[in-house]
Protein backbone atom coordinates (compact mmCIF):
# COMPACT_ATOMS: atom_id res chain seq x y z
CA UNK A 1 0.00 0.00 0.00
CA UNK A 2 1.00 3.63 -0.90
CA UNK A 3 0.94 5.88 2.03
CA UNK A 4 1.28 10.08 1.70
CA UNK A 5 1.81 12.27 4.21
CA UNK A 6 -0.40 14.53 5.50
CA UNK A 7 1.53 17.66 3.12
CA UNK A 8 0.39 15.04 -0.01
CA UNK A 9 -2.99 14.08 1.43
CA UNK A 10 -4.02 17.92 1.33
CA UNK A 11 -2.81 18.60 -1.99
CA UNK A 12 -4.96 16.10 -3.35
CA UNK A 13 -8.18 17.25 -1.94
CA UNK A 14 -6.96 20.83 -2.89
CA UNK A 15 -6.88 19.60 -6.19
CA UNK A 16 -9.91 17.93 -6.18
CA UNK A 17 -12.09 20.53 -5.06
CA UNK A 18 -9.98 22.94 -7.79
CA UNK A 19 -11.42 20.33 -10.39
CA UNK A 20 -15.26 20.02 -8.46
CA UNK A 21 -15.28 24.07 -9.16
CA UNK A 22 -13.84 24.75 -12.86
CA UNK A 23 -14.01 21.52 -14.92
CA UNK A 24 -17.06 22.59 -16.64
CA UNK A 25 -18.31 19.16 -18.33
CA UNK A 26 -19.90 21.02 -21.36
CA UNK A 27 -16.88 23.58 -21.42
CA UNK A 28 -14.36 20.29 -22.23
CA UNK A 29 -16.35 19.15 -24.69
CA UNK A 30 -16.74 22.65 -26.53
CA UNK A 31 -12.78 23.24 -26.09
CA UNK A 32 -12.19 19.86 -27.87
CA UNK A 33 -14.22 20.61 -30.09
CA UNK A 34 -13.34 24.03 -31.26
CA UNK A 35 -9.33 23.25 -30.52
CA UNK A 36 -8.93 26.35 -27.70
CA UNK A 37 -6.71 26.29 -24.92
CA UNK A 38 -8.43 26.36 -21.19
CA UNK A 39 -6.57 29.71 -20.40
CA UNK A 40 -8.92 30.90 -17.68
CA UNK A 41 -8.73 27.38 -16.13
CA UNK A 42 -5.17 26.89 -16.89
CA UNK A 43 -4.49 31.01 -15.00
CA UNK A 44 -6.24 29.66 -12.24
CA UNK A 45 -4.44 26.23 -11.64
CA UNK A 46 -1.18 28.34 -11.73
CA UNK A 47 -2.52 30.96 -8.59
CA UNK A 48 -3.27 28.00 -6.58
CA UNK A 49 0.12 26.34 -7.30
CA UNK A 50 -0.57 23.25 -8.99
CA UNK A 51 1.80 24.11 -12.43
CA UNK A 52 5.33 23.96 -11.47
CA UNK A 53 4.71 22.47 -7.73
CA UNK A 54 7.85 20.37 -8.00
CA UNK A 55 10.02 23.88 -9.07
CA UNK A 56 11.80 25.15 -5.85
CA UNK A 57 10.79 27.94 -4.77
CA UNK A 58 12.65 30.24 -5.58
CA UNK A 59 11.35 30.20 -8.85
CA UNK A 60 7.97 30.70 -8.00
CA UNK A 61 7.60 26.54 -7.61
CA UNK A 62 5.92 24.75 -4.71
CA UNK A 63 9.56 23.21 -3.65
CA UNK A 64 7.93 20.02 -3.39
CA UNK A 65 9.07 16.53 -5.04
CA UNK A 66 7.99 14.42 -7.98
CA UNK A 67 5.41 12.65 -6.12
CA UNK A 68 3.23 15.81 -5.26
CA UNK A 69 3.17 16.44 -9.22
CA UNK A 70 2.34 13.20 -9.74
CA UNK A 71 -0.58 13.59 -7.33
CA UNK A 72 -1.90 16.82 -9.16
CA UNK A 73 -2.15 14.93 -12.36
CA UNK A 74 -3.66 11.58 -11.23
CA UNK A 75 -6.03 14.17 -9.46
CA UNK A 76 -6.61 16.32 -12.46
CA UNK A 77 -7.16 13.43 -15.22
CA UNK A 78 -9.58 11.79 -13.09
CA UNK A 79 -11.69 14.78 -12.99
CA UNK A 80 -11.52 15.00 -16.71
CA UNK A 81 -9.02 13.36 -18.27
CA UNK A 82 -8.61 16.36 -21.76
CA UNK A 83 -8.38 18.94 -18.73
CA UNK A 84 -5.79 16.93 -16.66
CA UNK A 85 -3.96 15.91 -19.37
CA UNK A 86 -3.52 19.90 -20.91
CA UNK A 87 -3.47 21.48 -17.31
CA UNK A 88 -0.67 18.55 -16.34
CA UNK A 89 1.33 19.58 -19.50
CA UNK A 90 1.57 23.12 -19.73
CA UNK A 91 5.22 23.09 -18.94
CA UNK A 92 6.01 19.94 -21.16
CA UNK A 93 10.07 20.63 -21.60
CA UNK A 94 11.02 22.64 -19.05
CA UNK A 95 12.29 20.57 -16.94
CA UNK A 96 15.07 20.46 -19.23
CA UNK A 97 15.91 24.09 -18.03
CA UNK A 98 15.63 22.95 -14.25
CA UNK A 99 17.32 20.06 -14.61
CA UNK A 100 20.38 21.29 -16.64
CA UNK A 101 19.84 25.00 -17.10
CA UNK A 102 21.90 27.85 -15.52
CA UNK A 103 21.06 29.79 -13.17
CA UNK A 104 19.76 32.69 -15.24
CA UNK A 105 17.78 30.51 -17.44
CA UNK A 106 16.23 29.34 -14.91
CA UNK A 107 15.43 32.66 -13.19
CA UNK A 108 14.33 33.70 -16.63
CA UNK A 109 11.77 30.71 -17.96
CA UNK A 110 10.87 28.86 -14.94
CA UNK A 111 8.51 31.42 -12.62
CA UNK A 112 6.68 32.73 -16.21
CA UNK A 113 5.96 29.15 -16.51
CA UNK A 114 4.60 28.24 -12.96
CA UNK A 115 2.86 31.58 -12.98
CA UNK A 116 0.85 30.25 -16.18
CA UNK A 117 1.93 33.00 -17.96
CA UNK A 118 3.49 31.08 -20.70
CA UNK A 119 3.47 27.46 -22.08
CA UNK A 120 6.58 25.91 -22.84
CA UNK A 121 6.88 22.97 -25.86
CA UNK A 122 9.14 20.25 -26.48
CA UNK A 123 11.02 20.12 -29.96
CA UNK A 124 12.56 16.74 -30.23
CA UNK A 125 11.51 14.76 -32.95
CA UNK A 126 11.65 15.20 -36.77
CA UNK A 127 9.34 14.26 -39.85
CA UNK A 128 9.91 10.55 -40.84
CA UNK A 129 12.44 9.61 -37.64
CA UNK A 130 9.41 9.14 -35.65
CA UNK A 131 10.76 8.60 -31.66
CA UNK A 132 14.20 8.09 -33.10
CA UNK A 133 16.28 11.39 -32.08
CA UNK A 134 19.26 9.53 -33.02
CA UNK A 135 19.81 10.88 -36.61
CA UNK A 136 19.08 14.60 -36.14
CA UNK A 137 18.86 16.75 -39.33
CA UNK A 138 17.97 20.15 -37.44
CA UNK A 139 21.64 21.73 -36.85
CA UNK A 140 22.92 24.62 -35.35
CA UNK A 141 26.39 26.17 -36.17
CA UNK A 142 28.06 29.19 -34.33
CA UNK A 143 28.30 32.15 -36.19
CA UNK A 144 29.22 35.62 -35.19
CA UNK A 145 28.79 34.92 -31.28
CA UNK A 146 25.55 33.33 -31.84
CA UNK A 147 24.14 30.03 -32.76
CA UNK A 148 21.77 29.75 -36.23
CA UNK A 149 19.16 26.97 -36.12
CA UNK A 150 17.98 25.49 -39.61
CA UNK A 151 15.75 22.69 -40.08
CA UNK A 152 12.48 21.25 -39.37
CA UNK A 153 10.67 19.47 -35.76
CA UNK A 154 7.08 18.00 -35.56
CA UNK A 155 5.11 16.79 -33.00
CA UNK A 156 5.72 19.76 -30.85
CA UNK A 157 3.40 19.74 -27.79
CA UNK A 158 2.00 23.04 -26.95
CA UNK A 159 3.28 23.79 -30.72
CA UNK A 160 0.89 26.65 -31.30
CA UNK A 161 0.82 28.44 -27.70
CA UNK A 162 3.77 27.83 -26.31
CA UNK A 163 6.16 30.93 -25.18
CA UNK A 164 9.57 29.28 -25.67
CA UNK A 165 10.30 25.86 -26.64
CA UNK A 166 13.42 23.44 -26.00
CA UNK A 167 14.83 22.25 -29.53
CA UNK A 168 17.59 19.18 -30.05
CA UNK A 169 19.93 20.24 -32.48
CA UNK A 170 23.53 18.67 -34.22
CA UNK A 171 25.90 21.11 -33.32
CA UNK A 172 28.83 18.64 -34.40
CA UNK A 173 28.32 16.84 -37.83
CA UNK A 174 31.49 14.77 -37.17
CA UNK A 175 30.25 13.23 -33.84
CA UNK A 176 31.08 9.53 -33.40
CA UNK A 177 28.66 8.22 -31.91
CA UNK A 178 26.14 10.80 -33.59
CA UNK A 179 24.27 11.36 -30.49
CA UNK A 180 27.78 12.73 -28.92
CA UNK A 181 27.31 15.68 -31.42
CA UNK A 182 23.67 16.88 -30.27
CA UNK A 183 22.61 19.90 -28.03
CA UNK A 184 19.45 21.55 -26.62
CA UNK A 185 18.87 25.37 -27.13
CA UNK A 186 15.72 27.62 -25.47
CA UNK A 187 14.75 29.00 -28.33
CA UNK A 188 11.47 31.96 -27.72
CA UNK A 189 8.29 31.76 -30.28
CA UNK A 190 8.75 35.35 -31.13
CA UNK A 191 11.90 34.80 -33.03
CA UNK A 192 12.47 35.64 -36.25
CA UNK A 193 12.48 32.75 -38.97
CA UNK A 194 10.12 30.69 -36.77
CA UNK A 195 7.35 29.20 -38.86
CA UNK A 196 5.20 27.04 -36.71
CA UNK A 197 2.14 25.16 -38.40
CA UNK A 198 -0.51 23.48 -37.21
CA UNK A 199 -0.22 19.57 -37.61
CA UNK A 200 -3.95 18.85 -37.80
CA UNK A 201 -7.26 17.32 -35.83
CA UNK A 202 -6.28 14.24 -33.48
CA UNK A 203 -8.21 11.84 -31.93
CA UNK A 204 -8.80 13.73 -28.86
CA UNK A 205 -7.35 16.26 -26.58
CA UNK A 206 -7.45 19.15 -29.44
CA UNK A 207 -7.26 22.11 -26.84
CA UNK A 208 -3.37 20.68 -26.27
CA UNK A 209 -2.40 22.03 -30.24
CA UNK A 210 0.68 19.62 -31.85
CA UNK A 211 2.47 21.72 -34.58
CA UNK A 212 5.64 21.18 -36.46
CA UNK A 213 7.50 23.87 -36.32
CA UNK A 214 10.30 25.05 -39.54
CA UNK A 215 13.96 27.17 -38.21
CA UNK A 216 14.75 28.99 -40.86
CA UNK A 217 18.10 30.57 -40.20
CA UNK A 218 16.91 31.23 -36.91
CA UNK A 219 19.61 33.34 -34.29
CA UNK A 220 19.72 32.84 -30.56
CA UNK A 221 22.41 33.78 -27.89
CA UNK A 222 25.24 31.42 -26.88
CA UNK A 223 23.15 31.80 -23.35
CA UNK A 224 20.80 29.50 -24.63
CA UNK A 225 22.67 26.76 -24.66
CA UNK A 226 21.08 24.33 -22.77
CA UNK A 227 24.22 22.59 -20.07
CA UNK A 228 27.33 21.63 -22.30
CA UNK A 229 27.52 21.46 -26.07
CA UNK A 230 27.18 17.68 -27.13
CA UNK A 231 25.11 16.62 -24.21
CA UNK A 232 21.87 17.31 -25.23
CA UNK A 233 20.71 13.87 -26.36
CA UNK A 234 21.68 12.71 -22.73
CA UNK A 235 19.37 15.50 -21.13
CA UNK A 236 16.43 14.34 -23.75
CA UNK A 237 16.79 11.09 -22.36
CA UNK A 238 17.31 12.00 -18.96
CA UNK A 239 13.98 14.36 -19.58
CA UNK A 240 11.59 11.71 -21.39
CA UNK A 241 12.53 9.36 -18.29
CA UNK A 242 10.75 11.96 -15.46
CA UNK A 243 8.42 12.49 -18.14
CA UNK A 244 7.09 8.91 -18.53
CA UNK A 245 6.88 8.64 -14.64
CA UNK A 246 4.54 12.00 -15.27
CA UNK A 247 2.27 10.11 -18.29
CA UNK A 248 1.86 7.00 -15.45
CA UNK A 249 0.23 9.21 -12.67
CA UNK A 250 -1.87 10.58 -16.00
CA UNK A 251 -2.62 7.03 -17.28
CA UNK A 252 -3.47 6.10 -13.68
CA UNK A 253 -5.44 9.32 -13.10
CA UNK A 254 -7.93 8.73 -16.46
CA UNK A 255 -8.03 5.33 -15.45
CA UNK A 256 -9.38 6.11 -12.20
CA UNK A 257 -12.08 8.64 -13.39
CA UNK A 258 -13.43 6.09 -16.01
CA UNK A 259 -13.78 3.64 -13.17
CA UNK A 260 -15.36 5.91 -11.16
CA UNK A 261 -18.25 6.99 -13.75
CA UNK A 262 -18.73 3.17 -14.77
CA UNK A 263 -19.22 2.87 -10.34
CA UNK A 264 -22.01 5.15 -10.74
CA UNK A 265 -23.54 3.69 -14.00
CA UNK A 266 -23.74 0.07 -12.30
CA UNK A 267 -24.73 1.26 -9.31
CA UNK A 268 -27.90 3.14 -10.49
CA UNK A 269 -28.90 1.47 -13.97
CA UNK A 270 -31.33 -0.95 -13.25
CA UNK A 271 -32.24 -4.21 -15.28
CA UNK A 272 -34.85 -7.35 -14.31
CA UNK A 273 -35.89 -5.00 -11.51
CA UNK A 274 -32.52 -4.73 -9.66
CA UNK A 275 -28.76 -2.76 -10.18
CA UNK A 276 -26.64 -4.38 -12.57
CA UNK A 277 -23.59 -3.96 -10.36
CA UNK A 278 -25.35 -7.53 -8.54
CA UNK A 279 -24.82 -9.29 -11.55
CA UNK A 280 -21.76 -11.44 -11.62
CA UNK A 281 -20.47 -10.65 -14.88
CA UNK A 282 -20.20 -6.94 -14.34
CA UNK A 283 -19.18 -7.54 -10.74
CA UNK A 284 -16.15 -9.19 -12.28
CA UNK A 285 -15.17 -6.58 -14.44
CA UNK A 286 -15.13 -4.08 -11.89
CA UNK A 287 -12.96 -6.42 -9.93
CA UNK A 288 -10.67 -6.36 -12.90
CA UNK A 289 -10.66 -2.60 -13.66
CA UNK A 290 -10.16 -2.50 -9.66
CA UNK A 291 -6.90 -4.81 -9.83
CA UNK A 292 -5.45 -2.76 -12.74
CA UNK A 293 -5.81 0.63 -11.09
CA UNK A 294 -4.23 -0.83 -7.87
CA UNK A 295 -1.48 -2.04 -10.08
CA UNK A 296 -0.95 1.13 -11.84
CA UNK A 297 -1.01 2.96 -8.56
CA UNK A 298 1.52 0.62 -6.64
CA UNK A 299 3.88 0.86 -9.76
CA UNK A 300 3.46 4.48 -10.68
CA UNK A 301 3.99 6.11 -6.87
CA UNK A 302 6.85 3.35 -5.99
CA UNK A 303 8.58 5.19 -9.08
CA UNK A 304 7.98 8.23 -8.59
CA UNK A 305 9.21 7.75 -4.81
CA UNK A 306 12.18 6.70 -6.00
CA UNK A 307 12.89 9.47 -8.15
CA UNK A 308 12.61 11.96 -5.55
CA UNK A 309 15.36 9.95 -3.76
CA UNK A 310 17.85 10.28 -6.74
CA UNK A 311 16.68 6.64 -8.25
CA UNK A 312 16.10 7.58 -11.86
CA UNK A 313 16.18 4.47 -14.14
CA UNK A 314 14.90 4.71 -17.76
CA UNK A 315 14.20 0.84 -18.00
CA UNK A 316 11.92 1.27 -14.21
CA UNK A 317 10.22 5.00 -15.75
CA UNK A 318 9.39 3.02 -19.29
CA UNK A 319 8.00 0.17 -16.85
CA UNK A 320 5.76 2.67 -15.05
CA UNK A 321 4.63 4.32 -18.20
CA UNK A 322 3.64 1.10 -19.88
CA UNK A 323 1.77 -0.56 -16.74
CA UNK A 324 -0.57 2.16 -16.30
CA UNK A 325 -0.96 3.00 -20.05
CA UNK A 326 -2.45 -0.76 -20.02
CA UNK A 327 -4.20 -0.05 -16.99
CA UNK A 328 -5.71 3.02 -18.70
CA UNK A 329 -6.65 1.19 -21.79
CA UNK A 330 -8.02 -1.81 -20.13
CA UNK A 331 -10.30 0.36 -17.32
CA UNK A 332 -11.19 2.97 -20.02
CA UNK A 333 -12.47 0.25 -22.77
CA UNK A 334 -14.39 -1.86 -20.14
CA UNK A 335 -15.54 1.63 -18.61
CA UNK A 336 -17.27 2.29 -22.60
CA UNK A 337 -18.88 -1.75 -22.55
CA UNK A 338 -20.21 -1.13 -19.48
CA UNK A 339 -22.18 1.75 -19.76
CA UNK A 340 -23.27 0.12 -23.10
CA UNK A 341 -24.90 2.57 -26.06
CA UNK A 342 -24.06 5.54 -23.71
CA UNK A 343 -20.78 4.62 -23.36
CA UNK A 344 -20.53 6.40 -26.64
CA UNK A 345 -22.53 9.69 -26.01
CA UNK A 346 -20.13 12.60 -25.37
CA UNK A 347 -22.28 13.60 -22.18
CA UNK A 348 -21.12 10.30 -20.47
CA UNK A 349 -17.53 11.20 -20.74
CA UNK A 350 -16.58 7.66 -20.77
CA UNK A 351 -16.09 7.83 -24.70
CA UNK A 352 -13.41 10.70 -24.36
CA UNK A 353 -11.55 9.22 -21.59
CA UNK A 354 -11.22 5.94 -23.86
CA UNK A 355 -9.47 8.25 -26.33
CA UNK A 356 -7.09 10.48 -24.40
CA UNK A 357 -5.66 6.99 -22.70
CA UNK A 358 -4.66 5.96 -26.11
CA UNK A 359 -2.85 9.66 -26.33
CA UNK A 360 -1.15 8.58 -23.27
CA UNK A 361 -0.19 5.46 -24.53
CA UNK A 362 1.57 6.91 -27.65
CA UNK A 363 2.96 10.14 -26.32
CA UNK A 364 6.80 9.80 -25.08
CA UNK A 365 7.44 6.80 -26.87
CA UNK A 366 4.96 3.92 -27.70
CA UNK A 367 5.01 0.34 -26.13
CA UNK A 368 7.43 -1.08 -28.72
CA UNK A 369 10.05 1.43 -27.64
CA UNK A 370 9.42 1.29 -23.92
CA UNK A 371 9.83 -2.69 -24.79
CA UNK A 372 12.99 -2.24 -26.44
CA UNK A 373 14.08 0.24 -23.56
CA UNK A 374 12.87 -2.60 -20.93
CA UNK A 375 14.85 -5.11 -22.52
CA UNK A 376 17.96 -3.75 -23.22
CA UNK A 377 18.15 -2.91 -19.52
CA UNK A 378 17.33 -6.39 -18.45
CA UNK A 379 19.72 -7.85 -21.46
CA UNK A 380 22.60 -5.71 -20.17
CA UNK A 381 22.32 -7.85 -16.39
CA UNK A 382 22.60 -11.19 -17.82
CA UNK A 383 26.51 -12.63 -17.37
CA UNK A 384 27.49 -15.45 -19.52
CA UNK A 385 27.27 -18.91 -17.75
CA UNK A 386 30.48 -20.01 -15.65
CA UNK A 387 31.51 -22.95 -17.88
CA UNK A 388 32.70 -26.02 -16.01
Amino acid sequence: MIEFNKSQKQIQMAVRSFAKGEFEKDRVLELDRTGEYPAQVHAKAAELGFIGIHYPETYSGGGMGFVDQALVAEELCAADSSFGITLSMAGYGAECILRFGSDEQKETFLPSVAEGRILCGAAFTEPGNGYDITRLSCVAVQKNGNYVIQGKKTGVVNGLNAGFYIVLCQTDLFAKPFTDGASLFIVEADREGLIVEKTGERLSLNMMTSASITFDNVEVPMANLIGEPGKGYGYVQKFLAESRILAAAQALGVARGAYERAMFHIRNREQFSRPIGQFQAVRHKIADMATHIASARLFTYTTAMAFDQGYRDPATASMAKMASCRAAMAVTDEAVQLLGGYGYMREYEVEHFYRDAKMIEVRDGNQYLHKDIIAESEIGKIREPKRP
